[in-house]
């Protein structure tokens, strides 16, 4: 079966069920390949070094993300674009996320919902970066979170 896998060794992965998550964007987006997805959850101090390191902000965020092909967006992805297929995770890599728990629990309360909606949203985030989209322009950032927001409302995790 095609669909996006979400590689998580933590237990956040199961108990916010991010497959659900992934999968649903992974219709959305009508993608047709096998692909996977790491998420890891990492401390404030990791995510804050990870920050500096990559973005060369030296602050704790809640989300990074590492995605693993370029120029991507609106585009169905084929084998071709891959440089190999991962067999031991069933799928072509599509890139990593980081998120840091603690930021998310402070954000969900920031935000008066729960910390369910809080982690999938940033998980849709990061896989939303994997398949090109991105913020840095406000043309850009509006249709990044309008697909977000409907993603999540599919999923019955809208805001409160």
């Amino acid at each position: 079966m095609n669909g996006l896998k979400v590689i998580c060794y933590e237990e956040e992965g199961e108990r916010f069920n991010l497959q659900r998550v992934a999968s649903f964007a992974y219709k959305r987006l009508n993608q047709t390949q096998k692909l996977a997805i790491e998420v890891a959850f990492i401390s404030p101090e990791e995510i804050r070094s990870l920050n500096l390191e990559q973005r060369n902000i030296d602050s704790v965020t809640d989300v990074l993300s590492f995605p693993y092909l370029d120029g991507i967006r609106y585009k169905v992805l084929e084998k071709g674009d891959f440089s190999a297929f991962d067999e031991e995770e069933d799928g072509y890599m599509l890139g990593s996320i980081c998120i840091c728990l603690e930021r998310a629990e402070e954000q969900a309360k920031e935000y008066a919902h729960s910390l369910e909606r809080e982690v999938c949203y940033l998980t849709l985030h990061g896989i939303l970066h994997c398949f090109g989209y991105d913020h840095i322009t406000p043309k850009d950032e509006e249709e990044m979170t309008a697909l977000a927001e409907e993603i999540m409302n599919g999923l019955n995790l809208k805001r409160n």
